[in-house]
């Protein structure tokens, strides 16, 4: 039997904001969010603990932020400055481990399976890392330490803010019968919905359903379901693979009425969206030209077209108008991109454990 894996996952807490303060100490104890303009259509990026005790969260309209809590000090964002300490935090990561996963500037997977600082201890070494952040950028973190991604990702966030958590081997089985399903990573406010109309509400009753059963509920994530739920992961922590897609997208400031009104702001989206694919170096790995369309109803389309047609304005602005002909509706905001070549992979077919 092959040796448990040590998983580390590290979560900067309200990482942005936090920087913010730490940057102005006279933000301290305050509700503070980092995000766009309530004048137009901003959003939040973070916001402190103080302000998510009045409901205020990440990705909500600016706006209604306000309305929840209108002492709310808003930031503007700065993300040269998050960039550069999510750098340093990198740095101190690779003192670890070389097998590194980002998935954004404040999170990051590390397996520590190999590393034999404090004789081998994930925890210690968790314990280690969240210390040295502090002391070189003054930021707290929180972690969580686990055999695989999922559990490990679940337990930083039980002991949030400035804390960590450990699940160890001979926990997992007791631990994930108790958990609610709304901690599972992609379990959102819909998906809890329909699980709680099939009496479903914890990882224990999901157990209950064969896989057949979670297929026919939940579609192809049926399938990982089956192992998530008994805490079987057995994803790597993956130290970056090529690029798949890249995109612009411009939300305004007022809907656009007409189809006519979206095809002229067309080329300014077009030009910012050239411009960031010829830096990438990959226009001749481009797979599919794709074009997002936001109703003002928040209803979305998205549009796909094959390499073969020309990566230009006209093309798009075809794809767009095939796009808002689907809703009719005014429009809040239009994305352009496009997909690129990845490397083949063979589809996973899941089994059933054999007794």
């Amino acid at each position: 039997m092959s040796r448990p894996r040590k998983i580390i996952h590290i979560d900067q807490d309200c990482f942005y904001a936090a920087v913010e303060i730490r940057d102005n100490p006279s933000l301290k104890g305050k509700p503070v969010a980092v995000g766009g303009s309530s004048k137009g259509r901003g959003v939040l990026t973070t916001a402190s603990y103080e302000a998510r005790k009045f409901g205020v969260k990440s990705a909500m309209a600016t706006a209604q932020a306000l309305k929840l809590c209108p002492d709310l000090i808003l930031v503007p964002v700065h993300f040269d400055k998050y960039r550069a300490e999510s750098k340093k935090i990198r740095k101190i990561f690779s003192k670890f481990t070389k097998q590194i996963e980002p998935l954004s500037l404040d999170e990051a997977y590390l397996d520590v399976s190999d590393c034999s600082l404090f004789e081998g201890s994930a925890t210690l070494i968790a314990q280690d890392i969240r210390q040295q952040i502090y002391d070189t950028t003054g930021l707290t973190a929180s972690a969580g330490i686990a055999p695989n991604k999922f559990l490990a990702k679940v337990a930083s966030d039980w002991k949030k803010p400035n804390g960590q958590f450990t699940i160890s081997p001979h926990q997992i089985e007791n631990f994930v019968k108790k958990l609610k399903i709304e901690k599972i990573p992609g379990v959102g406010r819909v998906t809890a919905k329909k699980m709680h109309s099939l009496n479903i509400y914890t990882c224990e009753d999901l157990q209950k359903l064969d896989m057949q059963s979670l297929s026919y509920h939940f579609g192809s994530w049926g399938v990982r379901l089956y192992d998530i739920c008994r805490g079987i992961d057995e994803r790597i922590v993956s130290r970056g693979g090529p690029r798949k897609s890249l995109s612009v997208e411009n939300t305004f400031n007022q809907d656009l009425e007409t189809l006519q009104d979206c095809l002229d702001r067309i080329p300014k989206i077009f030009q910012e969206f050239i411009e960031r694919l010829e830096k990438s170096k990959l226009k001749d790995q481009v797979q599919s030209l794709v074009v997002k369309v936001k109703f003002h109803d928040f209803t979305q389309t998205t549009m796909v077209r094959s390499q073969e047609v020309n990566i230009s304005v006209s093309t798009y602005q075809n794809m767009v108008a095939e796009a808002f002909s689907r809703g009719l509706k005014p429009v809040r905001l239009l994305g352009l991109g496009v997909k690129f070549y990845g490397p083949k992979k063979i589809p996973k077919t899941a089994q059933l454990p054999l007794f």
